[in-house]
């Protein structure tokens, strides 16, 4: 008789599973962005997502937020919701998939900082000496992929890095006490009062032509990379524990750049390679230095 896999082991596959669902987030992107407008796209997305976590909440009953809750899921909206996915989707419309693979590879350190930051905690020198070097690392590519300038999808890409670093650490403390899925519910339904007087006008002014393959990235996004992935992710960080799973998040750019080469026809250059390999470095390394509590 096969032996039963351990907990750990069941939360690493899950979690693996659900890090490549969302490194398939720009290539898919990119696909959608070349035939729908960017802003259309991510909000559109949220829209979608919002009718399954609407349904996910009537099913399991879930109670309502209370009022500390909802402020801290306006700001996981804010940066998960609309933040992320508007700014990704206009980078896309600038830049390529791998190139925006190289600049999200910073996101895990980033995270790991707003939530120090945002909840009391004081990085260690070795943490801040990463976070440096990381930067450095991703503003060094942007810089020589641009020819010695920054390129209006860079600055789109590093606006959606802040914002889902705080979306994420601020939804990753919620989840403590809510769960992961009912966060992500939560935040999607507390979006649209925003979202769908925008996404209504958007439509009436660009419309909605597009080809199958446009539509078929815009789908993909807004099921697997805005809410089914979450399922993944979460069921993993909960049985395998957040320090040990969380790390899953270290292949995310390596999966993008092979995403983006297999599905966009990219070239996957060595210089690429080298710097998501840097980025990998640096951000474990951080990850493993100490932050310690005020007080």
């Amino acid at each position: 008789m096969a032996k039963a896999l351990s907990d750990e082991t069941r939360g690493m596959l899950l979690g693996a599973i659900g890090i490549a669902m969302f490194s398939l987030t720009l290539p898919f992107t990119r696909i959608a962005v070349t035939e729908i407008h960017p802003v259309l796209m991510a909000l559109g997305r949220a829209v979608v997502a919002a009718m399954c976590g609407a349904t996910l909440l009537w099913w399991t009953k879930a109670p309502r937020p209370n009022r500390s809750q909802v402020k801290s899921l306006c700001i996981v909206a804010a940066g998960c919701v609309l933040g992320f996915p508007i700014f990704t989707s206009v980078a896309m419309g600038e830049i390529h998939a791998s190139h925006g693979a190289i600049m999200l590879g910073i996101l895990p350190l980033a995270t790991a900082l707003f939530g120090a930051l945002r909840f009391g905690e004081r990085p260690s020198a070795g943490f801040w000496i990463a976070a440096v070097i990381g930067s450095a690392l991703v503003a060094a590519f942007a810089l020589e992929e641009g020819g010695g300038t920054l390129q209006w999808g860079d600055l789109a890409m590093f606006i959606a890095v802040v914002a889902a670093s705080m979306g994420y650490a601020e939804g990753g403390r919620l989840s403590e006490t809510m769960g992961g899925l009912t966060v992500i519910s939560w935040a999607l339904l507390l979006s649209m009062p925003l979202a769908l007087p925008a996404l209504g006008w958007l439509i009436m002014e660009h419309g909605l032509h597009a080809s199958p393959r446009a539509w078929f990235g815009f789908a993909y996004v807004s099921l697997f990379s805005m809410f089914i992935g979450f399922f993944f992710w979460y069921k993993g960080l909960a049985l395998g524990g957040i320090a040990r799973v969380g790390q899953v998040q270290l292949i995310q750019p390596f999966l993008t750049l092979l995403g983006a080469a297999v599905i966009l026809g990219e070239p996957l250059t060595w210089r690429t390679v080298l710097f998501a390999t840097l980025i990998v470095i640096v951000v474990a390394l951080g990850k493993r230095m100490p932050v310690r509590r005020y007080g």
